[in-house]
């Protein structure tokens, strides 16, 4: 009985080529991988370096946010000293506001810091980590 039906279509393009062609095509399929996943790496790293970067920033303002409350506290201190009881007690306020404010940003920066780590483009890892096993298991079929 012959089938009437339609060849069906190849579906590997792959299977016409010779060894060469073959040889000659996955080496720039890998060399296309190869740019690709240091290209993702690169835009990895870079943003975690703007991420890291933010966090020291936010660590150098915390800072001098905190060497003005202590300045602050200091002028509490003097002003304690040097008269009985209201004004140090504004400059007191004032001292601790700026140190909780300088808290909060120093726990922000912290955390903008351990985002950015560790510095590895871990995600370009797993991406190539990805291709070597699909390439392993084409090469076992």
């Amino acid at each position: 009985m012959t089938d009437l039906r339609e060849p069906r279509a190849e579906t590997n393009p792959y299977t016409s080529l010779s060894t060469a062609e073959l040889i000659r095509h996955l080496s720039g399929e890998v060399s296309r991988l190869v740019r690709d996943e240091i290209r993702l790496a690169t835009l990895e790293l870079t943003r975690k370096g703007r991420r890291a970067g933010l966090g020291a920033g936010l660590f150098g303002g915390a800072g001098v946010v905190a060497l003005y409350g202590g300045g602050a506290l200091v002028a509490a201190l003097i002003l304690l000293v040097a008269q009985a009881l209201a004004p140090w007690v504004a400059a007191l306020i004032v001292g601790v506001v700026l140190l909780v404010v300088a808290a909060v940003l120093a726990l922000v920066g912290k955390r903008q810091v351990a985002k950015a780590t560790p510095p590895l483009p871990q995600e370009a890892i797993q991406s190539l980590k990805a291709d070597v096993d699909v390439v392993k298991e084409s090469a076992h079929r």
